[in-house]
């Protein structure tokens, strides 16, 4: 996949930066699932100017996506001055960039934007900025920076790091020595996927571990089942599995325990709802995921309300919103997984 299926994808303890914590000290962002909370009537969530923000993005064959544009729609739902207005999802580059067109023609007040990839959309998203109209990229990124006026998105790199982290210490407090540690990516050429697996590697090599194997299951349940089964033949001794994608790890769990394999822990990745009853159950070798949370979406409609009438960011000392915004990659266990349940998304 070309990034069509690509996407996000954090550092240990730490805590992602929504939108309704950056716009002002309002509630968490709502759960993909339910309807969000309407904001409190205060500072920037007053009324204003009203604004119609356009909205695009892949179509959803996974879970991740359609919490994305679920998450989006509920948050401009909040807002009495927002007109929303998305155009049909696609996973066609020629059909998003058609799209695209039709809401610049439209004379939008602002773009949300998930591109199917950032490098085939960047010359439509230059048109729209080109029109005066501020585009808010969304995860996958554009690679001219005049393409948008600012990005939101997860750190890759960190969420790799998050993953190591944990792994590393639970292998250290069993005082395992050359242990197996396995990784199953996403898609491994695309520089997300790279991302992870360096963030991954780094983070072990401070504990003096290194990764043993590693495969790419292309996001899919199918794809992930299949990379397991194999893996998990392959390894008759296994000590510890990351994989990147909640998504595809529905696949990987089934393998796993058609295997009856449970000598290891497990790190998934994004922050799935069915991760995390897994995580909650503690019966399972899902220990922790790391987030990569369809949240970015709600944040990312708040930010086009906000550039869109000349607002900044109330927590912030500056008049604007800022360029960019890095979400940072949070561990959930066992210990903290309840605060996390309602973030969560059906894979």
């Amino acid at each position: 996949m070309t990034e069509n299926v690509a996407r996000r994808g954090f550092l240990v303890g730490g805590a992602v930066l929504l939108a309704t914590g950056c716009t002002s000290n309002e509630p968490a962002a709502a759960p993909s699932s339910a309807a969000a909370p309407a904001p409190a009537a205060s500072g920037n969530d007053q009324p204003g100017t009203k604004v119609v923000i356009g909205f695009s993005a892949p179509a959803a064959d996974h879970g991740w996506i359609a919490a994305i544009a679920k998450n989006a729609e509920a948050t401009a739902k909040q807002y009495t001055d927002v007109e929303f207005r998305p155009v049909d999802p696609t996973n066609d580059i020629n059909q998003q960039i058609s799209a695209v067109e039709s809401l610049i023609a439209a004379k939008v007040a602002a773009l949300v934007i998930l591109p199917n990839d950032g490098q085939q959309l960047n010359q439509v998203a230059l048109q729209a900025t080109d029109a005066g109209i501020p585009v808010i990229n969304l995860d996958r990124v554009f690679p001219d920076k005049l393409a948008y006026r600012t990005w939101i998105g997860g750190d890759n790199y960190g969420m790799g790091v998050a993953a190591g982290h944990y792994i590393g210490a639970k292998l250290k407090e069993k005082g395992v020595s050359n242990p197996v540690i396995l990784e199953i990516q996403g898609i491994a050429t695309l520089p997300l996927t790279q991302d992870r697996s360096k963030g991954f590697a780094d983070a072990l090599k401070t504990y003096g571990f290194s990764v043993t194997a590693k495969q790419d299951a292309k996001f899919t349940v199918e794809t992930g089942n299949q990379v397991a089964a194999g893996l998990l033949q392959a390894h008759k001794k296994i000590d510890a599995l990351w994989n990147h994608d909640d998504d595809q790890g529905v696949g990987v769990l089934a393998a796993i325990k058609e295997a009856n394999r449970s000598e290891f822990v497990m790190v998934g990745g994004a922050g799935s709802l069915n991760a995390m009853k897994e995580i909650q159950s503690g019966s399972s070798v899902l220990e922790a995921t790391v987030t990569y949370s369809p949240t970015m979406a709600s944040s990312a409609i708040k930010l086009a309300r906000l550039i869109a009438q000349g607002k900044g960011m109330s927590d912030l000392v500056e008049n604007q919103v800022p360029q960019s915004i890095t979400l940072a990659s949070e561990t959930i266990t066992k210990e903290n997984v309840e605060k996390y349940l309602p973030l969560g998304f059906e894979s």
